[in-house]
């Protein structure tokens, strides 16, 4: 999980996309888009990603990899990390590449989306980033996935078409 930043130009302002993918199919699994980025937020999306994996009664707890931004350092995540009975990986500091699938993603998402349009509203800017996202886990080719977008992987692993591979973090 990370965050990543985008510009408003007509509003004059940022906005935050704080996101949570999964390293073995690349799948942004839930997000946050706001103008503020707290760890209430961290926090909401930990929560409806686990339900979405079905991760609650997992014998073997989940391990969400973060930095050490303030979002990922307050209370209320950390609380919330316990209460999900989550494992949370810190990465050292100056480190980014100990998180580089999240890293790379956001790379993706600057280069695709955030570059090639000038928002002049929050509307738009929501409206474009979040209509990518879909793109991305529904149409966007990865080759480290045989060549198929994150949603077509998970089908084609649900129907044990592809040969499942270790991903080394």
């Amino acid at each position: 999980m990370d965050v990543k930043y985008g510009f408003i130009a007509g509003e004059h302002r940022f906005f935050f996309l704080m996101s949570l993918i999964d390293v073995y199919d690349r799948a942004i699994v839930d997000y946050h888009f706001g103008l503020s980025c707290e760890g209430k937020h961290a926090s909401q999306i930990l929560q409806r990603a686990l339900w979405k994996r079905q991760q609650f009664d997992n014998e073997n707890p989940p391990v969400i990899r973060t930095d050490n931004g303030p979002q990922f350092i307050s209370h209320a995540f950390e609380e919330a990390c316990q209460s999900f009975r989550t494992v949370h990986e810190r990465i050292p500091p100056k480190t980014p590449n100990k998180n580089a699938h999240i890293e790379s993603f956001h790379s993706v998402l600057e280069k695709e989306c955030l570059q090639r349009n000038e928002f002049q509203s929050y509307q738009e800017a929501y409206e474009t980033v979040t209509n990518y996202l879909l793109f991305y886990n529904q149409r966007r080719i990865h080759g480290s996935l045989y060549d198929l977008s994150p949603v077509e992987f998970g089908k084609a692993f649900a129907l044990q078409r592809i040969t499942p591979f270790v991903v080394k973090v």
